[in-house]
């Protein structure tokens, strides 16, 4: 079994443009979606738009989920001719690191607490 990852060239991948043969490239990387475009959760419009060309754009914008880029990787079939592969851009978590300060959850928290102080002032 070869380990060695196919090359392809734009010319090759943009004749890859229909539903049930749909290939993008993110990141240097080229995916054949065909096979999840009916349950692409922004529709299959979204993937056709982008069928034969670098959709990495389009992917990044969007900030798609850890369960998007695992599914994605699945797709992969090989990288674009003359590109450097990258690791695609995450969504960014709210997820605390451990010792870190979650600053949307403490300014949630401080509002809240104004609040029913201010209601319990004015009522009480």
């Amino acid at each position: 079994m070869s380990s060695e990852v196919k090359v392809f060239d734009a010319d090759e991948i943009s004749k890859h443009t229909t539903h049930d043969d749909c290939w993008v490239v993110i990141n240097g990387r080229v995916y054949n979606v065909s096979s999840y475009i009916d349950e692409h959760p922004g529709g299959e419009e979204v993937l056709l738009d982008v069928a034969g060309s670098d959709a990495t754009e389009a992917f990044d914008d969007i900030g798609h989920s850890d369960e998007a880029h695992e599914i994605l990787a699945k797709l992969f079939i090989g990288n674009l001719k003359g590109a450097k592969p990258v690791e695609a851009k995450r969504a960014q978590s709210y997820k605390s690191e451990e010792g870190s300060v979650n600053v949307p959850l403490i300014a949630v928290v401080v509002f809240l607490l104004a609040f029913g102080a201010y209601y319990y002032k004015t009522n009480f």
